[in-house]
């Protein structure tokens, strides 16, 4: 098993970035980009236009931005393995990472595998529909973009990811209905006080969206009162999943500490996990934030922390 100073688990936003100081640190990373976990290049590979990236006035494609990471990080000598983590033993040092291929003892490991947007089974919704067509999961990250302007959008949730979003998207909408299944919202009193008091937005009580409809982008949504069964038909420019992420820590099998919700716990200021040596980088511990440049940030200050500790054990030059 070949001995290596660094692996990252994980690519998108905090991977690559990580990968690129560290390689310009000659620290050699080893990335596991993943396979059948998700994309490699994370959530931003199901994205078309990136319009709140710095660095590009005219937005650019998701996928585009996250080959720029790629090749940057391939540059300064990353190894990139398009391949899963299936384990990983933080027992002993150095650390054991095995890949559905390869396998690396690691003096640290830096762990940037992010967090997946659930959606609902909805027809029309997925990717073979208007996902990223006037479907999304991130209001903050698309919001702005021209197809949703003026338009009547519809955000699925009730507790206070959902109203943040609405309220959000007023700055833009003609009109935001909130759609919740039930007859009270869980967010906290503040916001539910927030979002009933906004002029543009209304809570749709015990309702669901069963369809969404359009031609090249949404154009419309079917509405099923739960209570009544009763069924209409509405313009639409957007839809909006509200409802929870999903961190991808799975494989760590309970080997670092976990907020209740799966994220990552780190020592506030830091990448740190319980784990000495053992970081984490982006939306894996990131449950506020979850944009590109804050997932890019905090590459940084892992792959930065990493080099630092490593030196002061003794362990790099």
């Amino acid at each position: 098993m070949k001995k290596v100073k660094l692996v990252i688990i994980g690519s998108g936003p905090a991977g690559y970035t990580a990968a690129i100081y560290a390689g310009r640190a000659n620290m050699a990373p080893v990335l596991f980009e993943g396979f059948y976990s998700g994309p490699a290049g994370g959530q931003l590979m199901s994205t078309t236009d990136v319009e709140n990236y710095p660095g590009f006035p005219e937005g650019i494609n998701g996928p585009d931005l996250m080959q720029q990471f790629r090749k940057q990080a391939i540059r300064f000598g990353t190894q990139m393995l398009t391949e899963d983590v299936e384990e990983v033993d933080f027992s002993k040092h150095p650390f054991v990472i095995k890949g559905k291929e390869n396998s690396f003892e690691a003096d640290c490991v830096i762990i940037s595998t992010g967090a997946t947007a659930k959606r609902l089974d909805i027809p029309g919704t997925g990717d073979d529909a208007f996902w990223q067509k006037g479907v999304t999961a991130c209001a903050v990250c698309d919001g702005a973009m021209p197809i949703f302007r003026n338009k009547d959008l519809y955000v699925i949730g009730g507790g206070d990811t959902a109203v943040e979003e609405a309220l959000f998207l007023t700055k833009f909408a003609q009109k935001v209905y909130i759609v919740h299944r039930r007859d009270e919202l869980r967010a906290s009193k503040i916001m539910q006080e927030r979002a009933l008091k906004h002029p543009k937005v209304e809570i749709l009580w015990n309702t669901e969206i069963t369809l969404v409809e359009g031609d090249h982008v949404v154009k419309s949504v079917t509405l099923k009162n739960n209570q009544t069964k009763e069924e209409s038909k509405r313009d639409a420019g957007g839809v909006f999943f509200a409802v929870g992420h999903v961190p991808n820590t799975a494989f760590l099998k309970g080997q670092i500490e976990l907020h209740d919700s799966g994220y990552i716990k780190i020592r506030p200021g830091t990448s740190e996990t319980s784990v000495d040596l053992v970081l984490a980088a982006g939306d894996v511990h990131d449950h506020v934030y979850r944009q590109a440049v804050t997932a890019a940030g905090s590459g940084c200050m892992a792959a930065i922390e990493a080099e630092r500790t490593l030196a002061a054990k003794g362990l790099i030059d």
